[in-house]
């Protein structure tokens, strides 16, 4: 149906493929992505089938597959996802295509919640593979469908790359006349499915012979205009994404009429149009996040004509851009102006107005009041106390427990890590106990591999699966271990338990982390052993199920000692002053956020937090 929508980006990528005719979507949850496979699955359009994956890997071959037999397939994932999918997606490009196949990979700048600051668009250039790069919400909705036409028309998985900005903003999107569901036309046996070194040599050579077809295909996401109004200069701005917003903003602001140059679809680079944007030109500003892609395919075209970007600092390398970062490069470089530079180091971007409010204070991240990663962290700890010990971390909610007062990550490189660094670590330090910490969907997103590894290779580590029951980081997607589907409806649920002894681990142990005492004897017992043994803490996210009846602390039996504080750090509790004796501090809970846990409760060496009613209350909370 058409007409307008008011949708966040990647809300209306997801209507886009749905308009597309899409029939399969398939992904793995992740920060800025998600919500495109969560609106497929909220909106449940008839004959489409929607999964969340175990892993990004898994998602793009369950797609390919799909669009082996025809059917048009999303498949959705984040940057570092890519990764993880790289491996098909590489000899995919080779082997091709038949359905309409679409991988939503969504950069981090910043990154704001990511390892790493990578830019797919570099990846498409190394795997050759074409890339849509939305500037706004609108245009993704556009990509979203030219993108499956665009990979039926030359047989190839097409990357569409929106960054947080594109993938959070909303706007008013208009959805044109959907096109009927594609339905898969069913798979054709025959040699070109199955790749092999000859197949991959001719395969080579036909990627790069279609470059020029592919630049005339994708020439609507690239043009040349003018902003409008201001003094006219011959200064022209290149970008892409959503620095092309921040491009006309900039040139707004100082009231500019420059050159735009917009590329949308970045590989192949369009030369021609390249170059025509650059004739009669004196500088060239280019702007994009992440890596400078766009400004090196400019430089070999300049012909003397000045490029500033983030080749020459003119711009910031690493980090979110702005329009007022573009402003400060636009003036820096001598483009326009001589109004001083800002600094790029300067947090604010831009001078501040008189009576302007100052900039909010950086607030680290900490887990949420009640959450059970915090008590699981608490009883290992207090476990390991008299020992020497090693915790791995790996990414997800529980990443934060390397924050004080907890301290209990020491090392976090990427999904499923944490099992397999412990077991380098045991070898090259063998007096060490090493835990490693894995959440309950990272385990079977990537962990069970690292499981059978220290099986196989008989390790002694302690393997930590902290179950809460969904996938808490991203916004409690289900997983194969929840018994639901994306769609909501039931599906089986995975025993962990059951696939740790499949893989070979003889010794687990289940224990709910909030029972604290339970907690750490569970966790000694298992350091009394050796070899591969596995603990399974089981306590859902607070998200998932609330806990109970929230504390209250009885001030007149609190001794100030501040152990609940400076040993659990939850953001329900703090200090305040004694109603009863002027000058005591006393500890206070928050009951707008106490989730009725009792961790504090069962630490607390006076016993004077309960759960609330019945107790002098501190604080009147």
């Amino acid at each position: 149906m058409s007409g307008k929508l008011l949708l966040m980006g990647n809300e209306a990528i997801a209507y886009g493929a749905i308009d597309a005719g899409v029939s399969f979507v398939s992904g793995y949850p992740g920060t800025p992505s998600t919500e495109a496979l969560e609106t497929v699955a909220r909106l449940k359009p008839p004959g489409v089938r929607v999964e969340w994956s175990v892993n990004e890997k898994a998602a793009l071959e369950t797609a390919a597959g799909a669009a082996y037999a025809g059917a048009r397939a999303l498949v959705t994932m984040k940057q570092v996802g890519l990764n993880v999918a790289s491996d098909p997606l590489m000899s995919l490009n080779y082997v091709g295509v038949k359905g309409g196949l679409v991988i939503l990979s969504a950069d981090d700048p910043g990154p704001i919640s990511s390892q790493t600051e990578q830019d797919t668009r570099r990846f498409a250039l190394f795997a050759r593979l074409p890339v849509l790069d939305p500037s706004s919400p609108e245009e993704a909705y556009e990509m979203a469908r030219a993108a499956f036409e665009l990979s039926e028309r030359f047989r190839a998985p097409v990357l569409l790359r929106p960054t947080t900005r594109v993938c959070h903003a909303c706007a008013a999107v208009v959805r044109t006349e959907p096109v009927p569901l594609v339905q898969p036309s069913g798979f054709v046996k025959g040699g070109e499915w199955v790749i092999f070194p000859r197949l991959s040599f001719e395969a080579k050579k036909r990627l790069a012979a279609r470059e020029p077809e592919l630049i005339d295909a994708q020439a609507a996401f690239n043009s040349i205009d003018e902003t409008i109004g201001g003094t006219p200069v011959k200064i022209g701005i290149a970008c892409g994404g959503i620095g092309a917003a921040y491009a006309r903003e900039a040139a707004l602001n100082l009231g500019l009429r420059c050159r735009i140059l917009r590329i949308g679809a970045p590989n192949p680079f369009p030369e021609s149009l390249a170059a025509e944007f650059i004739d009669g030109l004196e500088r060239v500003l280019a702007v994009e996040e992440l890596d400078p892609v766009i400004e090196d395919g400019l430089r070999p075209l300049m012909n003397g004509v000045p490029l500033h970007g983030k080749r020459d600092g003119s711009l910031p390398s690493a980090g979110e851009l702005s329009a007022a970062f573009v402003e400060n490069a636009l003036m820096a470089t001598g483009c326009v102006g001589s109004k001083p530079p800002l600094s790029l180091n300067d947090a604010s971007h831009r001078p501040r107005d008189n009576g302007e409010p100052p900039a909010p204070p950086i607030r680290p991240p900490v887990l949420c009041a009640g959450c059970p990663h915090r008590a699981s962290f608490y009883a290992v700890k207090r476990a390991a106390k008299s020992r020497k010990a090693i915790f791995c971390g790996d990414i997800g909610c529980y990443t934060l427990g390397n924050a004080p007062p907890l301290d209990m990550v020491d090392t976090c490189l990427c999904m499923g890590a944490g099992v397999t660094i412990a077991q380098g670590l045991r070898f090259a330090d063998p007096d060490s106990y090493c835990f490693a910490f894995i959440g309950d969907s990272t385990f079977f997103h990537s962990g069970m591999t690292g499981v059978l590894n220290a099986v196989y290779n008989r390790s002694d580590i302690i393997i930590v699966v902290l179950d809460n029951r969904t996938t808490g980081m991203t916004g409690r997607q289900p997983h194969p271990g929840t018994g639901e589907s994306a769609l909501g409806e039931p599906a089986p649920a995975a025993n962990i338990e059951t696939i740790l002894r499949a893989l070979g681990v003889e010794s687990v142990r289940r224990a709910n982390p909030f029972d604290i005492e339970e907690a750490i004897e569970t966790t000694h017992e298992a350091m009394d052993e050796t070899g591969v043994r596995a603990i399974i803490f089981e306590a859902p996210c607070i998200a998932v199920a609330k806990l109970g009846i929230p504390m209250s602390v009885d001030a007149a039996r609190c001794a100030g000692c501040q152990v609940c504080v400076k040993a659990l750090g939850c953001p329900a509790l703090s200090f305040a002053t004694s109603p009863y004796q002027s000058g005591r501090i006393v500890a206070r809970v928050d009951e707008s956020m106490c989730t009725g846990c009792s961790l504090c409760s069962q630490i607390c060496p006076t016993e004077c937090i309960q759960p609330a009613g019945g107790t002098k209350e501190e604080g009147g909370s």
